[in-house]
């Protein structure tokens, strides 16, 4: 047909018209949460341990998590005094296994936190336009979206089932389904799993229709960058394990 042309080339992604990524690059969150599981490999000392909690719950309380932050705050504190009482010169020899419990719980609090801060602030299409610019094949990138948006709407699954048994007066309250173990398990956990196998297939579906599988040059409407707070995070928190590591803490 006259007129026609060839078509012009595929914008990329810094031309593409879209929203910037405010707070920290998804990069950097991903390499919190290594950090933090390094450290768990590492066994590092409670003092760097200590230190990095707290460097990892400053991006959250900058983030306007403030009630996530304080529970882990909480929760880590609780377990580092639990982990650190002796039972045998307390005479309280019973508490061996609450106390080694609580060591193991102190060491995984920091994946925690900075798997819930990466999660939870991190849309879908900033962590696919991470991914990309990390060079992972299309094959890791479609299961890590299907994960990303499967516990969120799990989540939704669960108070939906929730507020469904506490409107037929079954259970009520956040403590029922310890207070209820074997009703819960038949209204609350078989509908979750029965229901777990259909939103990752829809989920997969979706992500496929979407052309996360396709081949060739992908555009995004994020626009992400690495600024002078990623790196500064990422160093103050890798410096505690480097020095853990390289004996002089301890």
């Amino acid at each position: 047909m006259p007129g026609r042309g060839p078509r012009p080339p595929a914008a990329t992604d810094a031309a593409a018209p879209g929203s910037a990524v405010r707070g920290l690059d998804p990069r950097t969150k991903l390499a919190l949460l290594l950090l933090a599981n390094l450290m768990m490999f590492f066994h590092a000392a409670l003092l760097t341990q200590t230190v990095m909690v707290v460097l990892f719950l400053v991006p959250p309380l900058a983030a306007g998590r403030w009630r996530m932050a304080a529970r882990f705050a909480f929760l880590y504190a609780v377990t580092a005094a639990l982990g650190g009482l002796d039972p045998d010169a307390l005479g309280m020899p019973w508490l061996h296994a609450p106390a080694a419990l609580a060591v193991g719980c102190a060491m995984m609090l920091p994946c925690l936190i900075t798997g819930a801060y990466a999660f939870t602030t991190t849309s879908a299409s900033a962590f696919v336009c991470a991914m990309r610019r990390m060079r992972m094949p299309e094959s890791v990138v479609v299961p890590c979206i299907v994960i990303i948006r499967f516990f969120p709407t799990i989540g939704e699954d669960y108070r939906a089932i929730r507020d469904a048994m506490a409107l037929r007066g079954l259970v009520s309250g956040r403590l029922a389904m310890l207070r209820h173990p074997v009703r819960s398990l038949e209204y609350v956990i078989v509908p979750l799993l029965m229901n777990a196998a259909l939103v990752a297939q829809d989920l997969s579906v979706a992500a496929l229709t979407k052309g996360l599988g396709r081949d060739g040059v992908h555009t995004s409407r994020t626009t992400i960058r690495m600024r002078a707070a990623d790196w500064t995070v990422m160093l103050a928190c890798a410096a505690p394990l480097a020095l853990d590591i390289a004996g002089v803490v301890g």
